[in-house]
């Protein structure tokens, strides 16, 4: 009989055990081994574990580290989970895990997951995409430790002004605040979204001038996103908001006839 054991890479979700998948929780339920990211994942993520199933951290491993331990725990028949935080296709570098796999012949496949920007578009009521005002979420980080591409630079990507997610760039809020105002207005309003959906969260909303500052005031250095766009400002006040044509009576679809 064909061996259908697969090395699994799971999206944890954004920090609510609850806000994980169906499927990645089986997942969890059923594995011998969990290399769950400790550094971003809380372990309360890890009640779905099975009762005889083991877990490793991988803050303190490197690449090969990862993979050695994959490759014995697989080797010995045993069913691997590897639990990135989110959604483990967005900043989860789960790339080169997968890449080193294959050259090692071990078959693998992906569990997508909730990223923050949705947990935080959730608790803030917020629609990303709003009729006739933004069409495009776009989901980047500002230039660090680790560069982005000069056609991706962040100021390059501010100046369409839609609804924009930054991630991991809270080391260099001074210039994304610079950024924001230049393309946003200062006056604009966005928000702080600190580890959303775990029991220690908080949603800031603040002018965009005043982003260092709320950072600063409360302490936040890392585990943070920034959202900007006209999507924060309605979801405070959607009064200026246009209807959307999908439930306009006066609209004609493929299921419905206008009256």
């Amino acid at each position: 009989m064909e061996d259908t054991n697969k090395v699994v890479f799971a999206g944890a979700g954004p920090g609510d055990p609850e806000l994980i998948t169906v499927k990645a929780m089986k997942a969890l339920g059923s594995a011998d081994l969990i290399i769950y990211a400790g550094s971003l994942v809380p372990e309360a993520v890890l009640c779905w574990k099975g009762e005889n199933t083991k877990t490793l951290s991988s803050e303190n491993m490197d690449l090969a580290q990862i993979i050695n331990t994959i490759q014995l725990s697989f080797s010995m028949g045993k069913k691997v989970v590897r639990l990135h935080t989110g959604d483990p296709a967005l900043y989860g570098a789960i790339f080169e895990q997968m890449r080193e796999l294959q050259a090692l012949n071990i078959p693998y496949e992906v569990i997508p997951g909730v990223t923050a920007a949705f947990a935080a578009s959730a608790k803030m009521r917020m629609e990303y995409t709003l009729p006739e005002k933004t069409q495009t979420l776009i989901l980047t980080r500002i230039s660090g430790r680790t560069p982005v591409p000069d056609t991706e630079d962040l100021d390059k990507l501010a100046a369409h002004r839609s609804a924009l997610a930054i991630y991991l760039s809270l080391g260099q809020i001074g210039r994304v605040q610079t950024i924001l105002e230049t393309h946003y207005g200062k006056d604009s309003i966005c928000a702080v979204a600190f580890k959303v959906s775990h029991p220690d969260e908080k949603i800031i909303y603040t002018r965009v001038d005043g982003l260092v500052k709320t950072c600063e005031e409360n302490r936040i250095t890392r585990h943070a996103l920034i959202i900007a766009g006209k999507s924060v400002e309605a979801s405070l006040d959607p009064t200026h908001i246009l209807s959307s044509k999908l439930y306009d009576s006066g609209f004609s679809h493929g299921y419905r006839t206008a009256k």
